[in-house]
Order: C-alpha cells, then structure tokens, then sequence
C-alpha cells in the first residue's frame, strides 16, 4: 500500500514522471558520490554512551525482537538480525500511550529524559542486517549486533505480482515484540530499519538491494520524517475518536529527513496474515494463525463470545462480522477514507486502521475520490462497505475451512448467514452512528430507532439527498488521485439547527429555505450549482419537518426545547470547523517540517503534536485512558499554533 500521505501536487508529478515512489530515497541516490559508502556502511556514531538504565524503563526489555508469532507461525515471517545505530534524536514520543503500556511510571514528566532517550535510541534505533549487507560484505561491529532475530512478516498485499502472498508482507519493518502489562498484551513494530526481501522494489528487482537506494519504487527501506509525523497525529486523533487503530509510540530522527516510526497496539495482525496462508490453501498454517488471532484477542478480553469449543472458528468469523460492520459504518458516516481490499492489508483483524500512507478524513462527502497508487486506483469511501462485507465472507470461508478441512469457493459463502448478517449489523450501526453525528445521545438514539415508524428512515433519505449531492462536471484530478468534490457541507447545517430551534417557539420556527440552502452549500460549488432550485426548496422543508419531528421523538416525555441544549452542544463538537482533513494534515507538516529546518525544536515540535491531538479530547461517548491530560495546558508556539489552525480551517472542507 502507499508509503505516505504527504505528498503536493507538484512533487506527485516529479514522483510519476520518473516512477519513483519514495522521493527521497532518489534524492540520497543522487546526491551519494560513486566512492562514498552507503548509509548502511556508514561507520556508526555511538552518540550516546551506555548508562545505567532508571528501573522504571524496564519494561522495554520485553522489546528484544522475541514475538508469539514466530512460534506460532516459523514460516509467517522473514528473520533479520539487527545492529544499533547508536544515533538519532527524539523527535515525538506518546507518554499517554507508553503509561498505557506501562512502558514509563504514571507520574513520569512529560519529558523526554537523559535516560529515556538512551533507552528509546537503544530500543528502537536500529537497522536490519539484510541480504544486500551480507553479499557486500558489510563490515559491522560485532557489539551493536543485537543477539536476538528480528521478524519481517509476510502476508498478502495486492501491490505484488504474486497473489498469494509468497513474495509479500513488512518490505521496510520488523516487529520489536510485545509488551504485557496489566493483563494486556501490546504488539510493537518499527518502520524504516532497512529493505527485507518482502519490499515490492525487492521483488520487481529480483535482487537484494541497499537500504537506502532509490533505484525502485517501494524499494528504498527508509521513513521519512515527514510521514511519521502524519501518523503520529492522525492515529492519535483516530483514537480519541474512538476508532481501533494502530498508535504511534516514538519516532526517531536520523537526520536529513529520515527516520524510524514506532507503532504499537493491542493487536497489529491484520487480515493479510490469515488470507495468505487462505490463497496458498495450506490448513495447518490457517488454523495455526486463527488460532493465534483468537487466543490474542481473548488474552485483551476483547472477543467475548468466541468460545473455546470446536465452534470457536465460527465465533472468530460472527466476531469479525460485527466487529468490521461497526467499523465501517463509523468511517461511512464520519468520511473516513482507508482504503479496503481484498487482500486485507490496510487493516487491523480487530476491525481498525493500520498504515496511514493513504487515510484521509474528508471534510465532507467526498465519496468519489479514488488515491492513485501509480499502478492501480483504490476503492473509494461507497465501496468499503462492500470491500468490508468481502473481508467477512473470507472470514467466514477461513471459518468453513478450518472445521471440515475442504476449502470451498469464496463466493459459495457470499449468502451466508453470517455474512448476511453483516448488511444487517451495519445499517443498525450506520443509522445509530449518523444520530450520534447529529447530537443524540444513547437513550434518544433508542427511542427513534425503536419506533414502529419508519420517521429515521424517512429522514435518512433527505439527509443522503444533499450529502451525497455533487459539483456540477466530471471526475477532475487531484494531487494524489481523482475527485468529484461534494456539494453540500452537511455537518454545517447539523451544527446549526439546534441552537436556530432554541430561539423561540420550536414548533413554529422554521429555518428559511435561503437561509438553509447557503449554510450547507459547501466552498467547491460553482456558480451554477449556488442557485436555490424549487426541488432543493421541496427537499429542504420535508428535511427540516422530520428533524423536528425526531427531536419531538427522541424527548419522550420531556419538551423539545429540554434537549436542545444538550443536543446543540454535542452536535457543535461532533460537526467541528476544525476537522483536520487529508490536505490539511499534509500542509500542518509541511509547516513543522519548515520550522524544524527555522531551529524549532524537538522538544517544541512534541508540544505542537500534543496540543493539536488533545484538542480532540471532548468526543462524546468516547472512552480514553486516564493518562490523557484534563486540565489545560500551556501552549508552546502561540504564533505557530494559530497558523496551523488556519491551516484546519482553510481545508476543513477538502479531502
């Protein structure tokens, strides 16, 4: 899958014309004489020097390379050796998700110590002895060789010629290993420690190749910066949005734009890890992994139904039916854009996003756009419903065959129960989520959803009349693909209503249809789609009858007006200005980066990614760690700060 989201839309044409993906990998190319030695031959500078570690960093032991999975599945993964770098510097690191992990004490300042950062760079800063060093004969100091093998997984990816898996999975990662800490396990990895075999470049090359080389796409082995930064906001704004994803841990700059990303979460396995030993038909492997995918998820206490009987295989699959159905209803209805396929590789096998590369939160209904990967263009936000329901009746297959040892026709599962029972999770959980996006809590939720009426139904259809409503013209291209921008910005006109209704008598008040038709209409609209029109004036007061009538509904007992005020203050933090978007994230980086090479920081640039994700603190029904800061914090920067608000603003719209 793509390597980064960071891309403008003049270097995406540099990139194309020269079929380069990772850019700076073919600047390092260039700029390396013939009779330098690579950076993986460079000696190494041991910048910082043992110590005796606080007993409080302990825990980072647990990190020496060593993962159940290679027990589980010795053919699932790739072993590298690898060698200290002994160099970088800090440049973000996640306290909150660290004391989660127990990794750092609960009171640990929300500073990066002497002593942490000689653990972090011991830890993680690290580079992988792969198959290009080794026929060159690299010479490495034997004493920053780490005596442990680490693991580069294999597993399906549709980038690969082969479509099975046998070429494909981690081509510039390795699994650190786990983390167990109060009764719950934490899968840790690193990207950008070297090119392994498994890298699309490797394969199209059909040879070893130097980490750091730029000679083919997706073939370089390296991180840059830049797209660690992406993640490490986004992840963390996914989560406090109450979305399963991957965090990111630390990242660790090795200067002249690249470094080393550290992710972790309960369970990084992704469906890709099942589905290629399912393309191979090999069954002992199959059930090993489902089998490690259960026993995991039982261990975090998080798939409560799967019983440990010969009928846990079809728990697994009635587990992953309701769990990718919630999942993708909560990205259809907030325009979550993650890209699923058929090979289940950008995400995680609990139901939640891994690879950042190419997620983007849309500001608004932009579901035609499509990420141009050079070779092939990806699904768009109306097809991942679809691509998700294909993830279950896989499952469901993988369920079959591990039980009765045959394996069947995928599509003979495609009307099975259970994935029929995907369509029916995910319109309960789609219609739940949009009342939610509305500002109706649980209990008004139940009240309009347990009516014999069909009032939800009804109102859904004028909803989707404007959300899904387009600029006038064709597909155009855009930086890193295609668009149809949408034409309504509905989340506007959610934010309003409620605190309009609040203003006199509710039952007589009504929104002029003007008035309603230029607060949602969205900044891509041309000239000819701004006019008001007598089907938008029909479709806007059928629009405004029912949402009082649900607001009516949803008070049960109480008067309309005694729930407008609750309703109107979640519905102003659900339906934001400062919704950080595709574009958006892309420019906020941009922006450090500059100010990174100005003198900003390290320690600067953690307090600037700290405030932009704790402004995401307030989500209603959403459940975060007690480790997340609640009062309010100094803020580092104001000037930049302000800057990277107007940032958000300015594309809250975008992709």
């Amino acid at each position: 899958m793509p390597s980064s989201l960071r891309i403008s839309g003049q270097l995406v044409q540099q990139i194309r014309s020269t079929k380069v993906q990772n850019l700076a990998c073919l600047i390092q190319t260039l700029e390396e004489s013939a009779d330098r030695q690579s950076m993986a031959a460079r000696p190494l500078r041991r910048s910082i020097s043992p110590r005796n570690v606080d007993r409080n960093y302990a825990n980072f032991g647990q990190l020496n390379g060593d993962h159940p999975w290679m027990k589980a599945l010795p053919s699932g993964f790739v072993p590298y050796k690898v060698r200290e770098l002994g160099t970088g510097e800090i440049a973000y690191f996640n306290f909150v998700l660290a004391k989660e992990m127990g990794l750092i004490a609960a009171d640990h300042p929300q500073t990066v110590t002497e002593t942490l950062k000689a653990k972090l760079i011991e830890t993680f800063s690290l580079q992988i002895i792969n198959e290009y060093d080794k026929l060159s004969k690299l010479e490495i100091d034997p004493k920053t060789i780490k005596p442990n093998m680490y693991m580069a997984s294999r597993y399906l990816q549709l980038q690969h010629p082969s479509k099975q898996g046998k070429t494909s999975g981690d081509g510039r990662g390795i699994w650190n290993g786990i983390i167990e800490y109060k009764g719950k396990v934490w899968d840790v990895s690193s990207r950008g420690t070297g090119v392994t075999c498994l890298a699309p470049g490797a394969v199209e090359a059909n040879k070893p190749l130097k980490t750091g080389g730029g000679e083919f796409g997706y073939g370089c082995g390296l991180a840059e910066i830049d797209e660690l930064y992406s993640a490490a906001i986004m992840a963390e704004v996914m989560h406090l949005q109450g979305i399963q994803t991957e965090r990111v841990l630390c990242i660790i700059d090795l200067g002249k734009g690249y470094g080393i990303g550290v992710r972790a979460g309960p369970n990084l396995i992704r469906p890709a890890h099942l589905f290629m030993y399912l393309k191979q038909i090999r069954l002992p492997e199959l059930k090993a992994a489902a089998d490690y995918l259960i026993d995991r998820q039982h261990q975090n206490s998080s798939w409560k139904n799967v019983s440990d009987s010969k009928f846990k295989y079809n728990d697994m699959a009635n587990e992953v039916c309701q769990s990718f159905a919630q999942f993708t209803a909560h990205l259809d209805i907030d325009y979550i854009f993650a890209w699923m396929d058929w090979d289940g590789d950008n995400v995680l096998a609990n139901a939640g996003i891994i690879d950042y590369g190419s997620v983007r939160q849309f500001g608004i209904r932009h579901d035609r756009y499509r990420y141009n990967d050079i070779e092939r263009f990806s699904t768009n936000l109306n097809e991942q419903r679809l691509k998700a329901r294909l993830l279950v009746q896989a499952f469901t297959q993988i369920a079959d065959f591990v039980t009765t040892g045959k394996k069947k026709p995928l599509k003979y599962f495609s009307h099975h129960p259970n994935v029929a029972k995907f369509d029916t999770h995910f319109k309960n959980y789609r219609a739940h989520r949009l009342l939610y996006r509305i500002g109706f809590n649980e209990p008004q939720r139940n009240l309009i959803l347990s009516s014999k009426t069909d009032l939800f139904e009804q109102f859904e259809r004028e909803y989707s009349y404007f959300e899904k409503a387009k600029v006038s013209g064709n597909l155009k291209k855009v930086a890193d693909g295609v668009n149809q921008p949408a034409l309504f910005n509905m989340r506007n006109i959610l934010r309003e209503l409620p605190n309009f209704y609040q203003q006199g008598d509710f039952d007589k008040l009504q929104v002029p249809d003007d008035v309603f038709f230029k607060s949602m209409i969205s900044s891509f609209a041309k000239q000819r789609d701004a006019r008001l029109r007598d089907k938008h004036v029909r479709h806007i007061q059928n629009f405004q009858k029912l949402y009082k009538e649900m607001i009516k509904m949803a008070a049960g007992t109480l008067k309309p007006q005694q729930i407008l005020t609750g309703i109107a203050e979640r519905s102003k933090i659900l339906n934001s200005e400062k919704r950080i978007t595709g574009n958006g994230l892309i420019q906020i980086v941009e922006e450090i980066i500059q100010q990174v090479k100005k003198g900003l920081s390290h320690k600067e640039v953690q307090g600037l990614i700290d405030q932009i994700v704790f402004s995401h603190l307030n989500i209603p029904e959403v459940q975060i760690s007690r480790h997340f800061p609640l009062k309010p914090r100094a803020i580092i920067r104001p000037d930049l700060y302000s800057k990277i608000l107007d940032v958000v603003v300015r594309n809250s719209e975008d992709i």
